[in-house]
């Protein structure tokens, strides 16, 4: 059976086409409580299912937010977007998810695409690039907003883009002199490639208050920026650990920059026999949920990643496009990972 049109409804209801649009697809001029019933009436008898493309026309908007991120996989990430759902539900808002694999080219064309849709709104969630990988996706933003739509950015800046900053130089300082106070002197940075922004804040912020606090960092190892490249760390930090032993030094403080990195490291130091905490301590960066079960608990920094996703929502939802972009909180929380 062909699907009802539009005029089958009208023609149903009595009522011209026009009439039919009004009450269907959510224009302010509505028509008198009778004819709008009778139309919803028909409407239901014929199985008509409304056009959302001619309900925008009619509304100026689409009710839709495109939210692009760069691992869904990853916990970081999932929970941000577990807090834009949410957040987007009150708001009477759908959102319409897409994932780069970390590719500045495809991050481009996410947000070319939720644009070509007509969204609302694109927020972006992630690491910052190098300056030439950005200004593709930051001109695409700016277009977007030119354009009528609202731009937010989960992370450092871009573009024209509303700002909600997690708090990593903020955090890694901290985290630093809580180590540092609990006895801790010789660190490792497990960080990324100096393209990667998030990385570079982290470990930048973390090595500054180290050496303030009369610390040391021995040695800045770089590798992929998730749990994968913290794996791939880890016969390098046995390395140090067991120099260490033999120079009659203490154990070495891995400070990962992301939580997967850090679990991805102790899951190939104990392939390989090197303890956490006995041989080796590792710290993290987030608190992602999954941490909670992960045995040893890992140190690390707390930051409200879900509530980072509502405010990202709450500003491009917003009717006079209220900045809510200041850093967010943090808590460092210091587990079994780091125990000397």
């Amino acid at each position: 059976m062909a699907r009802a049109r539009l005029q089958d409804v009208a023609d149903r209801a009595g009522v011209s086409l026009a009439t039919a649009s009004r009450v269907l697809n959510g224009s302010a001029r509505q028509p008198g409580p009778e004819l709008v019933s009778r139309v919803r009436a028909a409407a239901a008898e014929l199985g008509y299912v409304v056009n959302a493309q001619a309900q925008a026309l009619a509304r100026s908007r689409t009710g839709l937010l495109g939210l692009v991120v760069q691992d869904i996989s990853d916990p970081y990430f999932s929970s941000i977007a577990a807090g834009a759902q949410a957040a987007a539900r009150e708001h009477g808002r759908m959102v319409l998810l897409a994932s780069t694999d970390r590719d500045p080219s495809a991050e481009h064309d996410a947000v070319a695409a939720f644009a070509a849709h007509r969204v609302d709104a694109v927020v972006v969630v992630g690491t910052r690039w190098s300056a030439e990988e950005d200004a593709p996706v930051a001109a695409e933003l700016a277009a977007f907003e030119a354009s009528g739509g609202r731009a937010v950015v989960v992370g450092q800046p871009l573009g024209p883009a509303v700002v909600v900053r997690p708090p990593n130089a903020e955090g890694a300082a901290d985290l630093a002199t809580a180590l540092l106070a609990e006895g801790h002197r010789r660190f490792v940075l497990l960080s990324a490639a100096s393209r990667v922004r998030t990385a570079q804040e982290r470990a930048g912020s973390f090595a500054e208050a180290v050496t303030a606090g009369g610390g040391e960092v021995v040695e800045v190892v770089e590798r992929e920026f998730s749990r994968d490249g913290g794996y791939a760390a880890g016969d390098r930090v046995a390395e140090l650990a067991r120099a260490a032993v033999a120079d009659g030094l203490d154990a070495p403080c891995v400070f990962a920059v992301s939580d997967v990195m850090a679990i991805g490291l102790i899951a190939r130091l104990r392939d390989i026999g090197v303890g956490v905490p006995r041989d080796v301590r590792v710290a993290g960066f987030d608190d992602i949920p999954t941490l909670h079960d992960h045995v040893p608990a890992v140190s690390t920094v707390h930051i409200p990643l879900e509530e980072m996703g509502r405010l990202a929502v709450a500003a491009a939802v917003s009717e006079d496009g209220a900045d809510v972009g200041a850093s967010v909180g943090h808590e460092v929380v210091l587990r079994e990972s780091t125990a000397r």
